[in-house]
């Protein structure tokens, strides 16, 4: 059984390592910020998540394509994420 703290440093990992830079960029810094205060359930459908191909997730982030409906509000919060960032500089 995966312990609280190995569970998140997966996800943290997994966040960082999606296999194209755009979404390493995208839910790295998420994952960095949020994982660590997201509840359980919460946790479960961004390990959900992390189980998408980044060429489905990068269109639903942008707003390109609609997300599936169990990740529609999970998406809009990380492309919300993002946007916020790239404002920042």
């Amino acid at each position: 059984m995966e312990t609280a703290e190995a569970r998140l440093k997966r996800m943290a990992m997994r966040s960082w390592r999606r296999g194209t830079k755009e979404m390493d960029l995208i839910l790295g810094p998420y994952g960095d910020a949020n994982l660590a205060g997201m509840s359980e359930d919460k946790l479960k459908i961004y390990d959900q998540l992390l189980e998408e191909n980044d060429q489905d997730l990068l269109p639903w982030v942008l707003g390109q394509f609609p997300a599936p409906a169990h990740l529609a509000d999970l998406i809009a919060e990380i492309g919300d994420f993002a946007r916020a960032r790239l404002a920042r500089g």
